[in-house]
């Protein structure tokens, strides 16, 4: 499990519990696929939308087996989205480990990917209302929307914020908005405190997208535990890189005019970014949603799990840059 829960051993023990379950579902008679997904399952990932979940699910009327299954099902709809999302970009670290696209292929990459998204959907049946399946359905349309539209994006100069933030909204802030909504919503609390989850969970996932998109910018591959600048080698322009764009600077475009980036292309574009202010600019946005998030987690009924998403929330959007 990942130091990040050891100052909450209530919702640490709750997430070990899932763990197993997420194992105990991981069957498959193909043992390529079985075993790729036990080692995503056990490859100390941090466990922030099932963590969520669960803490949501204590303003309501708490059900361990119900909201663990919930759980589960949120971080597998994370895995699932992760292996498609490096088979697109080609990448071969993850979580600091080989990729399953780097480790067994594209094609059962693919396949694998899918297959997750099946044991959802086997998970959600057996557990969740009718009406939770449907918005995690709309909202997994949106997060597969939301990975389109990156797609379609790529090498374009001409990529707006507004364009930015509507991809990561669909690609990032649909699945903590979920999580947190499915806590919530599966444990009976109201639907205006349900929707109030929603939106905390959007600011937050939209504040730490921004926040991982800027630490391409300023940290290492041994630090992010993945590629280091590999968006960017890909054509994928993201927040520091676009507010830059936009001042259309004649010796950054002509780098991006190359059909491939060498290291010292890269280096360039960093050195430009940092320069004319883009970082900066990032940093302020991520800010602003920041602060959007602990204001509305202030509206939370008072107990120990406001206190502790708050927590929760300032460890996620807090990084280091």
């Amino acid at each position: 499990m990942h130091k990040l829960w050891d100052s909450y051993p209530e919702i640490k023990k709750e997430l070990e519990v899932v763990i197993d379950l997420m194992d105990e579902n991981a069957y498959c008679k193909d043992k390529v696929i079985e075993s790729s997904i036990k080692d995503m399952i056990h490859s100390n990932g941090k466990m922030i939308r099932p963590g969520f979940s669960i803490i949501a699910a204590k303003f309501g009327e708490y059900e361990e087996e119900r909201t663990r299954v919930l759980a589960a099902v949120m971080e597998f709809f994370h895995m699932a989205t992760l292996v498609h999302d490096d088979v697109i970009d080609d990448a071969k670290l993850r979580r600091g480990k080989e990729t399953v696209q780097s480790k067994y292929g594209k094609d059962y990459a693919v396949y694998i990917g899918d297959y997750l998204f099946c044991i959802c959907f086997k998970l959600l049946a057996s557990t969740a209302s009718l009406q939770s399946i449907q918005i995690d359905s709309k909202a997994m349309s949106r997060i597969c929307l939301g990975e389109v539209e990156q797609l379609n994006s790529r090498f374009d100069k001409n990529v707006s914020v507004k364009n930015y933030l509507k991809r990561v909204s669909g690609k990032t802030a649909e699945l903590f908005s979920l999580s947190l909504y499915i806590g919530a919503a599966e444990s009976n609390c109201d639907k205006k405190l349900s929707r109030l989850f929603w939106n905390i969970g959007h600011n937050i996932g939209m504040a730490f997208q921004i926040i991982d998109d800027i630490l391409d910018y300023v940290s290492d591959t041994n630090t992010l535990g993945k590629d280091s600048a590999n968006d960017l080698k890909d054509g994928l322009y993201t927040l520091p890189l676009i507010y830059v764009l936009e001042k259309q600077p004649k010796e950054l475009l002509t780098i991006l005019d190359k059909e491939i980036y060498e290291d010292e292309d890269i280096a360039a574009i960093f050195k430009l970014t940092h320069e004319l202010g883009g970082i900066e600019s990032a940093r302020n946005l991520a800010k602003k949603y920041t602060d959007k998030a602990y204001k509305l987690i202030g509206q939370l009924p008072d107990n120990e799990y406001k206190s502790m998403l708050k927590e929760m929330s300032r460890v996620l959007l807090e990084r280091a840059y």
